[in-house]
């Protein structure tokens, strides 16, 4: 009898699991528009990443089919390039070793593609590091819980490649989903878990979201994470009972409940001073981080900020000047 049970529980969690690759699958090789497929293959040029993951508010806007030219040329494009060696993608030694301690970097990048000026930001990772900080050990939440929302590989070397990109999305998939059992409430609608854990990871992460962003992030999706939930949940073990009402309780034992929120604490400990560190290294390592602060300050306030040469390389020493016209432009005075 426990044999059968055994092999009962077995066959479910394979089945679960294909689930769950199934559909990371389809949003991986989703359709984007040509217009990201030419900027990305422009950026990647002669190098020869492991592959190119786009992912934030443009993907939502591209799946839902809202994604014209005028949107993507408004806003910033998001991509992740996944290398072999931090050697593989073109910068300085400083940058690499900065990559290589306190992942990831993050780059500006700016086109011109069929007539229209695109901006992107760009964060670099090594495979080695994109499969560990998707674990449930990771100490940084900030990798596992982006790449459980959807995603799209837009550029990759070869099919070993994506499997190795596929193995690591998977596992973010399954990470959250176990974090947002153990954290979440003792019964609830699918969504609900994920807007628990979308809430937590802001803060854990100091990120500063309007309120709703968490439930934002849902929208549209919500039959997408219901079903990555709970197959992530059987695939990973976690047994789960559906009540009447059709909200779900996952069995966390109180033991496992509690190490969990003894860890989340814990991470949030280290959330501050590992932001801080990171935004430190971003004043050195931003590449394009001048131009893309340029652009910011004239849509945002309308304000033209020359940048000469000398300002894109040291941006830090022309802040002050900056700061100083827009303060004559009266930007810092105005009511909204």
């Amino acid at each position: 009898m426990l044999k059968k049970a055994r092999k009962a529980r077995d066959l479910a969690a394979s089945r679960a699991a294909g689930v769950v690759a199934h559909t990371v699958v389809e949003e991986l090789t989703g359709p984007v528009p040509p217009l990201i497929t030419q900027f990305v293959e422009r950026m990647v040029g002669e190098t020869r990443p492991v592959g190119v993951l786009f992912y934030g508010s443009l993907v939502r806007a591209v799946t839902k089919g809202d994604a014209s030219a005028d949107t993507l040329s408004e806003g910033v494009l998001d991509f992740y390039v996944i290398v072999e060696r931090q050697a593989d993608w073109p910068r300085g030694w400083l940058a690499r070793m900065a990559n290589a301690l306190l992942p990831p970097n993050v780059e500006y990048h700016e086109q011109h593609v069929d007539g229209r000026t695109l901006r992107a930001k760009v964060a670099i990772l090594s495979l080695a590091q994109f499969r560990r900080l998707t674990r449930p050990e990771s100490r940084d939440t900030t990798i596992w819980s982006r790449f459980s929302q959807p995603v799209r590989l837009v550029w990759v070397r070869d099919a070993d490649a994506a499997d190795d990109i596929l193995r690591c999305v998977i596992r973010a998939v399954g990470t959250a989903a176990r974090w947002a059992a153990e954290l979440g409430p003792k019964q609830a609608a699918p969504e609900q878990y994920w807007e628990a854990l979308f809430r937590k990871t802001y803060a854990v992460e100091l990120r500063v979201e309007k309120s709703g962003r968490s439930r934002n992030l849902l929208e549209g999706e919500e039959g997408r994470f219901a079903r990555l939930l709970t197959a992530s949940w059987v695939a990973g073990g976690v047994e789960a009972s559906v009540l009447p009402d059709g909200k779900i309780a996952p069995e966390i034992p109180a033991a496992e409940r509690a190490v969990a929120l003894r860890r989340w604490a814990m991470l949030g400990r280290l959330g501050r001073p590992l932001n801080v560190a990171r935004l430190v290294k971003a004043a050195f390592t931003f590449a394009g981080g001048a131009r893309y602060l340029v652009w910011k300050i004239q849509r945002h306030s309308g304000v033209i900020v020359p940048l000469t040469p000398f300002a894109e390389r040291h941006p830090i020493l022309c802040a002050p000047a900056v700061l100083w016209r827009l303060a004559r432009a009266g930007v810092f005075s105005r009511t909204s």
